[in-house]
């Protein structure tokens, strides 16, 4: 199943049987508000902390995909997840009442691509029935860890992107069903790239490099261009990452300007609500593949999609300490059936 030199193509494409998306008041707010399966209009979600209520929100996630799917928690084998906090305390406080053996993921913004990723590797490799991939993000935590104190109240640079209060949750399986939404018919694992931009308010420039390596890897492994794709969606680089990305496949010979997406640029409404370059988080992109993409490939609106989360690998520790912003970016191909 090895397709040159970073993807798989599945012989037997594992199934996206279910998707849930839950989503914060501003995302519920914005173009995609009225598809979201839960839009939460407080922010605490009644916790008594910001990190506390991510965790919620993921298992909020958790367990509305796996009722979607008719299943319950102990069908599932195991749980592929991530999110933005030190230690990933948002998955493990989160998730760990639903007793799934887990396997807990950081990749930036990417996370839901990795998660999917292996996910399906698993189940196609006959090592699971079904697996639960999971990623979110929360605008309050990522601020506090990443940022600036919510109540500093500091003035965001306009090529700042809004990081998304959401958690999406995919279950994947060997076998369809009837509600079946898309088949994961392949893989393109993204490496680390890192083009030295130290702005930590400019994520969107920061993986765009990596988004556009990803993305002409998975056109040499797979011997395809855009043209063979209805969408080639890439996660939160948003309005200035998107002009980047572009720019560079061009160079290349490739065309994407009627075909590429981006989640972060989806998400919100520009004109209307104050995110300035767009959205971001490991929610951005989960929210808007399990609201958007998926009912688009069941439905058959869309046939064939390329998924391209993207995440920025920094931390507060590299970027105290003067290091520069590496990118990665993770492709999953998504069919309909």
């Amino acid at each position: 199943m090895q397709k040159g030199k970073a993807s798989i193509l599945f012989k037997q494409p594992p199934y996206i049987t279910a998707a849930a998306s839950v989503a914060g008041k501003k995302e519920g707010e914005g173009p995609l508000g009225t598809l979201f399966d839960v839009v939460e209009q407080d922010g605490m979600l009644g916790e008594k902390n910001w990190e506390a209520a991510e965790s919620r929100m993921q298992k909020e996630a958790a367990e509305l995909a796996i009722q979607k799917a008719h299943l319950k928690p102990q069908d599932i084998r195991y749980l592929f997840a991530g999110d933005l906090l030190g230690q990933l305390i948002a998955t493990s406080f989160g998730l760990m009442e639903l007793e799934i053996p887990l396997f807990g993921l950081y990749g930036a913004c990417s996370t839901f691509g990795e998660a999917i990723s292996l996910g399906s590797m698993t189940v196609a490799a006959g090592y699971a029935e079904r697996t639960l991939a999971l990623a979110s993000s929360h605008f309050a935590t990522a601020e506090k860890q990443f940022r600036f104190p919510l109540g500093y109240g500091n003035q965001r640079a306009y090529s700042a992107t809004w990081t998304a209060t959401g958690a999406g949750a995919v279950v994947i399986q060997s076998e369809s069903d009837s509600g079946a939404m898309a088949k994961i018919t392949g893989i393109t694992t993204g490496k680390v790239v890192d083009f030295g931009l130290k702005d930590s308010t400019n994520m969107g420039a920061a993986m765009a490099p990596a988004a556009f390596h990803t993305i002409w890897q998975h056109f040499q492994d797979f011997e395809r261009d855009e043209k063979e794709y209805d969408k080639i969606i890439t996660g939160d680089l948003g309005t200035i990452g998107q002009t980047i990305l572009l720019d560079l496949l061009k160079k290349e010979g490739y065309d994407l300007i009627s075909t590429h997406m981006d989640c972060g640029i989806e998400l919100f409404d520009s004109k209307t609500q104050d995110t300035h370059a767009g959205g971001s988080g490991c929610g951005c992109s989960a929210i808007t593949l399990c609201s958007y993409i998926l009912p688009k490939l069941k439905d058959g609106t869309w046939k064939r999609v390329l998924f391209v989360p993207t995440g920025a690998l920094h931390s507060t520790v590299s970027y105290n300490e003067g290091q520069s912003v590496p990118g990665i970016a993770h492709g999953v191909v998504l069919e309909h059936i």
